[in-house]
């Protein structure tokens, strides 16, 4: 069963993902060539509490950071390190903020300076993919549809829908119930209800969809080293369609 938040549970969620939101675009605008990871995870960390809020994902089943910063073909979890971020590269922030006793979720993929037209086609068809997930979600729609829509979109334009990892519900903990895949079978699976709150991540690759964890237990790549792109929003399922939380 997916559960469904009250309107007073909304209202405390907005300032998480708010939060989440803003600490996205403070990272876009600042985020360039020759910083390292952890320079980002800093900066998010510096941002997310200077905004009266913690970041969730430090501590997070032993996760030692406050975002994930994943470059190339590390697809998410990367553990944000003395990497240096050079021109070419694209990195996937994906970070959660906890206020008010809920937890907002987000990811963006960034270009470091000039990358491949290969890449920023990626980039941005991941972002479309989103966007073609949740356009014409409502209450009512079956779960699965969303990631029908992720599936569709990546493969119609070359690219390849991760398997491993998906979007979930989210509220009171970081990962709640459902899980939400970017691949499936149009009308199939549970019917989201009225004022469920859920992530939807599509998680894109250029080249095949199957993974590998690295030795360190948290970071995932690309078997054949292509590289991959996210992008993740926290929403709210209305009757009449969805609501954008970090928007």
């Amino acid at each position: 069963m997916i559960a469904s938040k009250t309107e007073e549970e909304i209202a405390l969620l907005r300032e998480p993902c708010r939060i989440v939101r803003d600490c996205l675009a403070f990272v876009e605008e600042r985020i360039r060539a020759g910083m390292t990871t952890r320079e980002v995870d800093e900066m998010v960390y510096k941002f997310i509490t200077a905004s009266g809020a913690e970041p969730s994902c430090l501590g997070y089943c032993g996760y030692p950071a406050s975002a994930c910063v994943s470059v190339n073909e590390v697809v998410v979890h990367g553990i944000p390190d003395e990497r240096v971020l050079e021109e070419g590269d694209i990195v996937s922030v994906d970070l959660c903020a906890y206020k008010n006793g809920f937890h907002g979720d987000g990811a963006r993929t960034f270009c470091i300076g000039e990358v491949s037209d290969e890449k920023k086609k990626l980039v941005r068809v991941t972002r479309e993919c989103f966007f073609e997930a949740v356009e014409g979600l409502k209450a009512g729609t079956p779960l699965y549809d969303i990631g029908y829509k992720v599936q569709r979109h990546a493969e119609s334009n070359g690219f390849s829908v991760i398997r491993s990892y998906t979007g979930h519900g989210i509220g009171h903990e970081m990962h709640e119930d459902p899980a939400v895949p970017n691949f499936g079978r149009r009308g199939t699976g549970p019917r989201l209800p009225e004022n469920a709150v859920i992530c939807v991540e599509p998680m894109i690759a250029a080249g095949g969809w199957r993974v590998k964890v690295e030795e360190d237990g948290w970071t995932a790549v690309t078997l054949d080293k292509k590289p991959a792109a996210h992008y993740e929003n926290t929403i709210v399922i209305r009757e009449s369609g969805v609501e954008i939380l970090t928007l």
